[in-house]
């Protein structure tokens, strides 16, 4: 490998299960692949007909809500924010702000969806990422989202 290639990392279902303390039903993120550091990630979500949100969103043409792409997107940063930090305990991920919000196709069952993550800002242990939801490469939602990781024991 020369010093011009980096070697990006991914994290499996374990890994995620590890690094979030999110749980089904609310864990949004199956795999996430591509991690550079901090810096960027690619997360995926396989969007399946028998998430329990479809029961009522809506029962005859069921759709994923716009608020769990965003948690979704969240929880990837937040994911690669505490790998970088070492991993270890699950640290909680506190949600700060939404910005910009937009969604631009609905998401359905069957769908894979991705969730792209760039961090834009760091201080301390405050991260901002820009972030886009694509579906077949096609980006159904973007939002900025910022997030704090508190250490467990602090919380």
């Amino acid at each position: 490998m020369t010093a011009e290639t980096t070697a990006l990392e991914s994290a499996d279902i374990l890994k995620i299960l590890e690094l979030l303390p999110h749980r089904y039903p609310f864990l949004m993120v199956d795999r996430i692949r591509d991690i550079d550091g901090d810096r960027s990630a690619v997360g995926i979500k396989n969007v399946t007909a028998n998430e329990p949100h479809f029961l009522g969103h809506f029962p005859s043409a069921p759709v994923m809500p716009g608020v769990l792409i965003i948690e979704g997107m969240a929880q990837t940063a937040g994911a690669i924010c505490t790998l970088a930090t070492g991993g270890g305990t699950p640290q909680l991920v506190y949600f700060m702000t939404i910005d910009n919000a937009k969604f631009r196709k609905p998401v359905v069952p069957g769908d894979r969806l991705e969730y792209h993550v760039k961090q834009t800002k760091k201080r301390g242990n405050i991260w901002r990422f820009d972030c886009e939801g694509r579906v077949d490469g096609l980006k159904v939602a973007e939002a900025t989202v910022s997030a704090m990781l508190v250490p467990r024991e602090a919380a």
